[in-house]
């Protein structure tokens, strides 16, 4: 499928880029590559063939939520590489 230039340049203006003579030429011969492929690969008999989501089927592993005491200050605090008053210290994130 053929990609012309001004097709480039509208969905690059899109996404805000600025591209060059050059540029725009060869993206124009990549997505015109890309669509040519995606063009074979709808030649492919997929009859009888479920759609899927991902490769592998996948199942969640939750657990379920069980209630337990909280730890302790002193503990949780035995790591901290710094603290005061019992709570962390940590980097001002926010000017």
């Amino acid at each position: 499928m053929k990609i012309t230039k001004d097709e480039v340049l509208y969905v690059a203006d899109l996404a805000r880029l600025n591209l060059d003579e050059a540029a725009i030429e060869k993206f124009a011969g990549q997505i015109g590559d890309i669509l040519d492929y995606v063009d074979k690969l709808n030649e492919v008999n997929t009859d009888g063939v479920k759609p899927t989501s991902h490769a592998i089927s996948l199942t969640n592993a939750f657990r379920e939520d069980e209630q337990q005491d909280h730890l302790d200050r002193e503990q949780v605090l035995a790591n901290a590489p710094q603290k005061e008053d019992g709570n962390f210290v940590v980097p001002k994130v926010v000017g």
